[in-house]
């Protein structure tokens, strides 16, 4: 029998079966206690109403329904938090009843939801993989440490955008950053560059990045009817699995060659002493197995790489489309800096540069890295914001509308850095730690974003860079105006035209 059939006979019973279950269970519950939304249909529930941009169709019915709504996504039953109130509710009084996850059927290839510290339950396993990524390898220290790796990056990242000037071409803005992105991550790690500017390999690195976040971002019907996960219809898992393959591979030849030249007391080895060091010597000491390591970097390339490369790409189209703030960042700079445009900025310097700050600030409120948190479980049923979250449900943080709802912000569809400095819009002291949330970017609670530190470093540092070396401006006459702001949806929003600047050095 092949797997089409199987699937086909599959679903039918599974049809069976909920038609059933939902005549007995339609009967049984107390809507009342539920939030409010749309009316689901039978056996499909709700997925009609995702879209092709599931924010979006969400943010819409949170317009309808209130901030927190109830849909069926097949027989899943899916809570969706919209606006800060309930989000701070959710965070600082059922964090603990609401910290695992509900498991997308894609992450399950190649187990990566039993080793990843992503998606595994909150778990002595998991508490101790968060510890060594707060202690060990993310710590305050070591990002001290490391800040001439980051310097030197984005030094290189300048070079190739002068190359380009001389040459009169483009810079393809997201392609550039998620090279910068991945070389200041495998210099922390490894102690070598992994991609090259002039190189196709950052390219095909970031297609494979894009590729995994697209697929566990794809409404999926295994999710929405579990049973379809054991044939995987779609092929969604089969192709996670691949990829997670690809990148295992990358990670597994370097991780070999550190391991003989330790073995041999090499000059190389000694000198390293990096984060890849570091996990190395938790693995000889049985405190993570390979399988770990290997899931752990996949888990951190993939959110430290792409979602960074397509935070600048969008903070520097808001800028090219609002030159004035551009100008303002450059004037900052100078008064702040200095004129000299060959000047290195550092990491120390961009406590200097509050509007700089701001812009991107507003930048992960527009665009944040990721539209959803990663889907929450409730372990329980749980009282939030005067209804009942059923035991099992999903829960999904819907950022993108958290960081446009009109009620929080002043015309939250403009991109005014100034609202997060003293402008008299209560803004000014919000930051992207996860204990504001009006701005969650990177999360909060127990499963906020380990790297958020690091993350915002290098945001800061690669657009200040940009900006005090260069003036930037569209190809081809275009205008701002008519500049393409449209995203594809994945578990990152990306431009569906990629941003394409020409770079003018500043004298």
């Amino acid at each position: 029998m092949d797997h089409t059939t199987l699937a086909m006979l599959v679903s039918i019973l599974f049809v069976c079966f909920h038609v059933v279950k939902y005549s007995f269970s339609s009967h049984s519950k107390k809507p009342s206690q539920l939030p409010p939304g749309p009316k689901p249909l039978p056996i499909f529930g709700n997925i009609f109403e995702l879209g092709e941009k599931p924010h979006r169709s969400f943010t819409r019915l949170a317009k309808i329904y209130g901030p927190l709504i109830n849909l069926k996504l097949g027989s899943v039953t899916t809570i969706v938090v919209s606006s800060s109130e309930v989000a701070k509710e959710m965070f600082l009084k059922n964090d603990q009843a609401l910290a695992n996850r509900t498991i997308p059927d894609s992450v399950r290839a190649g187990n990566h939801d039993k080793l990843s510290m992503s998606w595994l339950p909150v778990s002595e396993k998991w508490r101790n993989f968060r510890k060594i990524s707060a202690v060990q390898l993310l710590s305050t220290q070591r990002l001290d440490a490391s800040q001439s790796l980051r310097q030197a990056k984005v030094q290189q990242l300048l070079e190739y955008v002068l190359e380009c000037s001389k040459k009169g071409q483009p810079v393809d803005i997201g392609r550039a950053a998620f090279t910068t992105s991945l070389n200041l991550l495998s210099n922390t790690f490894f102690s070598m560059e992994l991609a090259h500017h002039s190189s196709s390999s950052s390219q095909e690195f970031k297609q494979l990045m894009w590729c995994i976040m697209e697929e566990i971002g794809r409404p999926n019907y295994a999710d929405f009817f579990p049973i379809l996960g054991y044939v995987d219809p779609f092929g969604i898992r089969r192709r996670l699995a691949a990829y997670f393959d690809k990148l295992i591979v990358v990670f597994q030849e370097i991780i070999r060659a550190r391991q003989k030249a330790r073995s041999t007391n090499s000059s190389t080895a000694m000198a390293t002493n990096d984060v890849l060091d570091t996990l190395l010597n938790l693995y000889q000491e049985n405190e993570l197995s390979m399988d770990e390591i290997n899931h752990l970097l996949i888990d951190i390339f993939d959110a430290g790489t792409d979602t960074t490369a397509s935070t600048m790409e969008w903070a520097m189209a808001e800028l090219v489309k609002n030159p004035e703030i551009m100008l303002k960042a450059e004037t900052e700079i100078k008064q702040a800096l200095g004129n000299d445009p060959s000047l290195i900025i550092q990491e120390s310097d961009i406590a200097k540069l509050p509007y700089l700050q701001a812009i991107v600030k507003e930048t992960l409120r527009l665009h944040p890295p990721t539209v959803f948190l990663l889907p929450r479980k409730a372990e329980v049923d749980v009282e939030l914001y005067g209804y009942v979250v059923p035991k099992n449900a999903q829960v999904l943080v819907n950022l993108w509308a958290i960081g446009r709802d009109p009620k929080v912000w002043n015309d939250p569809e403009m991109f005014s850095p100034e609202r997060f400095l003293d402008d008299g819009s209560g803004c000014k002291n919000i930051d992207v730690k996860g204990r504001d949330f009006q701005l969650l970017p990177f999360g909060s609670g127990k499963r906020i974003c380990p790297g958020l530190t690091l993350a915002y470093r290098m945001l800061n540092l690669m657009l200040a860079a940009l900006l005090h070396s260069f003036n930037w401006k569209l190809q081809d006459g275009m205008s701002s105006k008519d500049l393409d702001m449209d995203e594809k949806f994945g578990i990152t929003l990306q431009k569906v035209k990629p941003l394409q600047l020409i770079p003018i050095p500043n004298k």
